[in-house]
């Protein structure tokens, strides 16, 4: 959104870009996302402008260099989608990088504690709401000119809840202020949980943590957000209430895709 400023000097303002994924989960509408881990840029972009809502590019297991993730946040954009990252950890340092480098949402994984998400809240928001450190805009200017203003209500938090403790502290680090819900990594809350892998999803007691931390969410008003592995487990957690999902990764786009190609041309 622009606007015209009468004065001496005109100057027309860009005014800061809505984070559209985050108002559509606070509705209480699913805002659906990919995950990209290869490093690529211009799979991106692709990705962002195949309509999803939200794209994250994944620092925690995925293979991005500061140069490819710049480029890859600037072609989400563009694209008219929300770009996003998961952090390598819950550093403050770190997802103070990342937001200067344009994303509009954050993931922290393994956040266990109330400490914890107290922490990610601090890096994720400028003063008097958090500590994050501000700095010349560079690539935030391309959500507009009044980023430093809006940037406290556009950044989207979530914090991952992925072990049994964290599911233990689930109403306490969901009430945090700054954070604006969870995602649940149910592999790891598996393994934490003495199950297996394939235990996730259909398991009663990782149902049940699943379902608590759900219903902390909607007790407390925070967006309920689940890393969906395949297209058949983000319907069941968009059907249950869940509004951050992930359906689909660059991983899974290409080896789909190849599998069904080369099939089908042998067949």
């Amino acid at each position: 959104m622009t606007t015209h400023i009468p004065g001496k000097q005109s100057k027309w303002v860009c005014y800061m870009r809505s984070n559209r994924a985050k108002e559509l989960m606070q509705q209480g509408t699913p805002a659906i996302g990919a995950s990209l881990a290869y490093g690529s840029p211009l799979c991106a972009g692709e990705v962002a402008q195949a309509g999803y809502d939200w794209v994250k590019l994944d620092l925690q297991h995925g293979a991005w260099g500061p140069d490819a993730f710049r480029s890859a946040v600037v072609s989400i954009t563009q694209a008219g989608s929300i770009p996003m990252t998961r952090v390598l950890s819950n550093s403050f340092d770190q997802i103070n990088r990342v937001l200067d480098d344009g994303v509009l949402g954050v993931v922290v994984p393994m956040v266990d504690t109330r400490q914890d998400a107290e922490l990610a809240a601090r890096a994720t928001r400028y003063p008097p709401l958090g500590g994050r450190s501000n700095a010349s805009p560079y690539l935030t200017r391309i959500h507009g000119d009044n980023y430093f203003k809006e940037s406290n209500d556009q950044i989207f938090l979530a914090v991952q809840i992925e072990s049994a403790e964290a599911v233990e502290n689930a109403e306490s680090i969901l009430s945090v202020e700054g954070v604006d819900g969870c995602w649940i990594g149910p592999s790891d809350l598996a393994l934490s949980m003495g199950l297996n892998i394939s235990d996730m999803g259909n398991h009663p007691r990782h149902d049940e943590a699943v379902d608590h931390v759900l219903q902390m969410c909607k007790k407390l008003g925070k967006v309920p957000g689940y890393a969906c592995g395949t297209e058949e487990m983000g319907r069941r957690r968009i059907s249950e209430g869940f509004t951050f999902v992930n359906i689909g990764s660059d991983s899974s786009f290409v080896t789909s895709g190849a599998e069904k190609v080369i099939s089908e041309f042998k067949e």
